[in-house]
């Protein structure tokens, strides 16, 4: 199928759908299993990411006032944990001349999100407040609608819209027709007083009802996941932190205070001693819990990471509030890292900053502490960068690393919360551990839960079809015999 067009396709596309199932089986839910379909979907999206150069769009190749005037950017989560990409149409203009430029511009967003988070799905918001026909831009919406369905496979979970002007009402009955019943469905219209049922206040701005103080400026690009900047202050997410800063503000002291520091050093040692034990105890139980799940790994250039993708809390019945990372050095070099969070004031992580000797791993327990209890929408983030050979692995050292350390040279993984919620066993319920059976996430059951559905629907077709074949079959049968008969007749009446 593909060498007939081998000369349309980007060949990293082509690579890339030979290596990654995940991509293949994304193509292959988002057309219900029919691989006629699937391929003939492949082929268009190829084609389109070919003529748009998605590979290569960045920021650089993208006129900057695109970025500034705030259309379109990622921010904040629903309540399902799946990430906002908000469309503030009042920012919009049709302009011909300038549609091109915005298309590629939604291309840039949603491949970077894609590869930033592999391919997690995404809510579109319709920001339609202060709107009017001036903004209306059918061609575009239909644009960023075909992205959704043609190109980006299993990419979209829901479309909400916000207070769209009555005058609109007709052009979304077009809009509608572009969808298909699948995604009909995924359409929620709201106002203030109901769009909280899909996104929390926390991610909304106040003219929609929230309590978001967030506001869009460029450069740089919108990172609202991690409340650090890259280089300022380092990770917040963990009381060695403090630690490191009492340290740093030590070694500027003046010379006549460095005893003072030494003091605070070995009491700092003194009391790390005391803790080790009951640090290792820690590390131990949490590496017993996670035992009990299937962990997969994410293979980084410089560390391999595990879990691949969540983290695994308890509710507050289920009472777990402790997580293991465990980092492994792939490459010849010390390699630098610092975990950090969307929600610092709820998790301690220890070790946040520090780094990983080549060849070696490096567990990560992560807790949650106080009365608070983890959520879907909160993230972690994990950044790492090799250092020298020369360069020390001390505290200052690390920081003043991390100030100069290139953006390009940094590796970025994000992790997700997932919260496990209490049942009741019953007399007639067996514990998936009994059998060490592996607790099936959401996302695993949402996915078998679909793969049964359209399994249920070919069936029903096929079902339809065969009745259809049957009422043809006797409507034939039928004739024939009142053909037949009619020719017996006429025989019969020749004779007579």
């Amino acid at each position: 199928y593909f060498l007939d067009k081998s000369d349309k396709y980007d060949s990293r596309d082509v690579e890339r759908l030979q290596q990654d199932d995940k991509w293949v089986e994304n193509y292959l839910i988002w057309r219900h299993d029919v691989v006629d379909d699937t391929l003939k979907m492949i082929d268009e999206s190829f084609q389109w990411r070919k003529e748009y150069t998605v590979n290569d769009l960045s920021e650089s190749v993208l006129p900057k006032w695109l970025f500034e005037i705030g259309a379109l950017f990622l921010h904040g989560y629903d309540k399902e944990g799946y990430k906002l990409f908000w469309f503030k149409v009042k920012h919009h203009t049709r302009d011909p001349k300038q549609q091109l430029d915005k298309k590629k511009l939604v291309a840039f967003w949603l491949e970077h999100y894609a590869k930033r988070d592999h391919g997690k799905p995404l809510t579109v918001v319709f920001d339609m407040a202060e709107t009017g026909i001036s903004h209306i831009d059918l061609d575009f919406v239909r644009f960023i609608v075909n992205c959704f369905t043609d190109y980006y496979p299993n990419f979209l979970t829901k479309i909400v819209i916000f207070e769209m002007p009555w005058i609109m009402n007709a052009a979304f009955k077009i809009v509608k027709g572009w969808l298909g019943p699948d995604a009909i469905s995924m359409l929620k219209f709201t106002n203030k007083s109901d769009v909280q049922e899909y996104i929390s206040g926390e991610y909304l701005p106040p003219h929609m009802g929230g309590t978001d103080s967030f506001k869009y400026s460029y450069p740089p690009l919108v990172d609202d996941d991690f409340q650090t900047p890259l280089c300022e202050n380092g990770p917040i997410t963990s009381e060695d932190e403090h630690e490191s800063k009492e340290e740093i503000d030590a070694d500027t002291k003046e010379a006549g205070e460095q005893n003072e520091a030494q003091n605070l050093n070995q009491k700092k040692m003194n009391s790390i001693e005391q803790i080790s034990k009951s640090e290792e105890t820690d590390k131990t139980e949490v590496k017993q819990k996670n035992a009990k799940k299937a962990l997969t790994t994410f293979k980084g250039p410089l560390l391999h990471i595990s879990p691949a993708e969540e983290l695994y809390f308890g509710s507050k019945e289920t009472g777990e509030k402790k997580c293991l990372i465990v980092l492994t050095n792939v490459t010849k070099n010390v390699v630098a890292f610092k975990v950090r969070t969307t929600a610092p004031e709820k998790y301690r992580v220890k070790p946040s900053n520090s780094s990983c000797e080549p060849g070696t791993s490096l567990d990560i327990i992560v807790s949650l502490h106080g009365g608070f209890a983890a959520s879907l929408q909160d993230r972690f983030l994990i950044m790492a960068a090799e250092m020298d050979q020369s360069s020390g692995a001390g505290v200052p050292e690390l920081t003043q690393f991390w100030k100069e350390v290139p953006r390009t040279k940094v590796m970025e993984h994000r992790l997700r919360c997932h919260v496990i919620e209490s049942s009741k066993p019953s007399s007639l319920t067996l514990k998936d551990n009994t059998f060490n059976i592996p607790a099936k996430t959401n996302e695993d059951l949402h996915i078998q839960l679909t793969h049964l559905l359209q399994i249920n629907r070919r069936l029903e077709e096929q079902m339809n079809r065969c009745l259809w074949f049957q009422q043809l079959s006797v409507v034939l049968s039928l004739l024939s015999v009142t053909v037949a008969a009619f020719c017996f007749y006429l025989a019969y009446a020749q004779r007579s």
